[in-house]
């Protein structure tokens, strides 16, 4: 079933949907979901699409089981995919490399530009990746944070991975290092004190 959007749902969406790193000129393209069901309260201000969800606008693409879109009283949404893996990937703004992850929920809030991957979580930013029970990203700062989380099985999933391509001294990829030009990940400046899930 190919979902009918209303107005306040676009609005909604579109701002759910988008993390910061996303591509600019994706926010002025239309947004497409298909979904088995969707739910509309808009009195509560809550979308829910549910079922072999696929969301897509420009070069971003987010695919689940479910995708949840709430609405704050000041008009600031926050969108939350859940599946087993959820996905999505976008176009870096300005640059021709991608940024990639998955996770069994993935949560973004407009108002803090903070974007959440809850257990079996990975995100590639060109040919950079990071993989965690628990991974944080911060829109505003470019920060990361990556844990093993809260529910982490002792002995199989306890460490933290990352592969970080060589950069020059001006921060650009350096001679002979692999694909994308993405700039490098940062650890986030609390990442020895990790949030609990």
């Amino acid at each position: 079933m190919t979902a009918k959007i209303t107005a306040p749902m676009l609005i909604a969406l579109l701002l759910a949907a988008a993390p910061a790193w996303a591509e600019r000129a994706d926010r002025e393209k239309p947004v497409h979901i298909e979904a088995d069901r969707v739910t509309v309260d808009d009195v509560k201000k809550v979308h829910i699409f549910d079922g072999r969800v696929t969301l897509t606008q420009g070069t971003t693409v987010i695919r689940g089981d479910k995708i949840v879109v709430t609405q704050d009283a000041e008009g600031f949404q926050k969108g939350v995919v859940t599946g087993n893996l959820a996905y999505f990937r976008t176009k870096r703004d300005g640059q021709e490399s991608y940024v990639e992850g998955q996770a069994e929920r993935i949560e973004h809030d407009n108002k803090t530009e903070v974007t959440q991957f809850f257990n079996r979580a990975w995100v590639k930013s060109g040919e950079d990746e990071v993989r965690g029970q628990y991974i944080r990203y911060d829109g505003r700062s470019e920060n990361y944070e990556v844990t093993a989380g809260a529910n982490a099985q002792p002995g199989r999933d306890t460490r933290v991975r990352a592969v970080i391509q060589p950069r020059g001294k001006d921060g650009t990829k350096a001679p002979g290092a692999g694909g994308g030009d993405a700039p490098p990940l940062k650890p986030a400046p609390n990442i020895a004190n990790p949030r609990k899930e």
